[in-house]
């Protein structure tokens, strides 16, 4: 069985779970290279003591999601992990 779009992703999710917990994430206004247009980006950051490596993981919509999004039927759906209080 072929893996889907969300299971390809998945280490990458957890990544970002993970650099969320440890504070290791900013958010990015960045040039989109396609069009120009200025989208803000979630990176995970690195620090190896002289500087500071950005990577990026993810964009937010410039436009209303719900108007361009129509979620698939098939195949796992990537749950976040809720801490426990």
């Amino acid at each position: 069985m072929q893996d889907t779009i969300v299971q390809k992703h998945k280490k990458n999710f957890e990544t970002l779970i993970k650099a969320f917990k440890d504070d290791s994430v900013c958010l990015l206004d960045c040039i989109e290279n396609a069009t120009g247009e200025h989208v803000a980006v979630i990176c995970a950051t690195n620090f190896d003591g002289k500087e500071v490596d950005m990577v990026p993981f993810a964009k937010f919509f410039n436009s209303d999601p719900y108007k361009l999004l129509v979620p698939s039927d098939v195949g796992e759906r990537v749950k976040i992990p809720r801490s426990k209080k």
